[in-house]
């Protein structure tokens, strides 16, 4: 297949050397000494002691690389909106599309199954509508990235979590067919684990339960995940911060599981505040704001939540890392 990784960062780069060492034609939308280096050298993927390379063609003007049958857009939540402007020149009349990001994404509401509750208004996730006018509802496929990753040096990236890197898709309508089927065959052939799911907005929500509240905890204490969790001083705060994200995951899907204190905590710091260490747009909107509207919508009383979410807003707005 020839696959465009759109926005290939430390996650990108991941599944663009996996898929390219499986045979696949690959391709990647990427920018500044990453490219440069990328361009010379190729990618180079580091899982503990083993280095995997691979030759992949680069680019930051995606007019130049092609039509594609697969388009996997790891762009953040906060640089998602470029893809309006550069995604036409890469679209055969059958390219699918995967968003694989964090927190709620832009289309949420496009493809809602008749039994979730109606949303609130997410108009803030795609600002002037402009992913909602380029992308059509039979392009959009959801998708929920479970991998640590880092670029180390330009070009070089490390894997910081070789025994869970999956991810997980499926259609914004939840419909199941072969494209559908196609896409988890090609990622569990390239080692990046891809089970079937029933309902994608599940495994969204199940995902940023943890990111809504542990990790916005991490972005206010400066500390890795596992720290935050072993802290005394957090030992009565975090059961309560996550009864009430529980609880909004579970007012759009009652299935949902439910996350608990006692969870695996990986010992490295989350993307929100790895951002906010580096000076970078910070995914906001996305993890904290939407869940928020939300919980608004459904009437549920969060005040830890309400909390965590005011000082994670202005502490990204201090430092130039959030605009609303």
């Amino acid at each position: 297949m020839r696959i465009c990784i759109f926005g290939a960062g430390a996650v990108g780069s991941h599944l663009a050397v996996r898929l390219a060492l499986a045979g696949h034609d690959v391709c990647c939308v990427m920018r500044g000494r990453h490219l440069d280096a990328v361009k010379a050298k190729g990618l180079t993927l580091r899982v503990g002691d083993a280095s995997f390379s691979a030759r992949v063609k680069a680019s930051d003007d995606p007019a130049t690389l092609g039509t594609q049958d697969l388009v996997i857009s790891t762009l953040k939540a906060t640089g998602v909106a470029s893809l309006a402007s550069g995604l036409k020149p890469l679209l055969g009349e059958d390219t699918p599309v995967v968003f694989a990001q964090n927190g709620i994404p832009w289309w949420y509401d496009i493809g809602l199954p008749a039994d979730h509750p109606p949303p609130p208004d997410l108009g803030f996730l795609d600002p002037g509508g402009g992913l909602r006018a380029a992308i059509p509802k039979a392009r959009i496929i959801g998708g929920v990235i479970f991998s640590s990753n880092e670029v180390v040096a330009p070009g070089v990236v490390a894997n910081l979590s070789p025994e869970r890197n999956m991810l997980l898709v499926g259609a914004c309508d939840d419909r199941q067919d072969v494209r559908i089927e196609r896409l988890r065959a090609t990622l569990n052939e390239a080692s990046i684990a891809s089970q079937p799911v029933a309902q994608i907005r599940e495994t969204i929500w199940s995902k940023l339960l943890t990111n809504m509240s542990m990790s916005v905890l991490c972005l206010l204490t400066g500390q890795t995940a596992r720290a935050v969790r072993d802290e005394p001083a957090l030992r009565d705060v975090i059961p309560r911060l996550l009864d009430e994200a529980n609880a909004i995951g579970q007012s759009c899907c009652p299935n949902v599981k439910r996350v608990t204190r006692s969870g695996p905590a990986p010992e490295h710091k989350p993307s929100i505040l790895q951002d906010f260490e580096l000076g970078r747009a910070m995914e906001i909107d996305a993890l904290v704001r939407a869940p928020a509207a939300f919980a608004r919508a459904a009437g549920l009383s969060t005040p830890m939540l309400d909390m965590l979410a005011g000082l994670a807003i202005q502490k990204a707005r201090d430092k130039g890392c959030y605009q609303a």
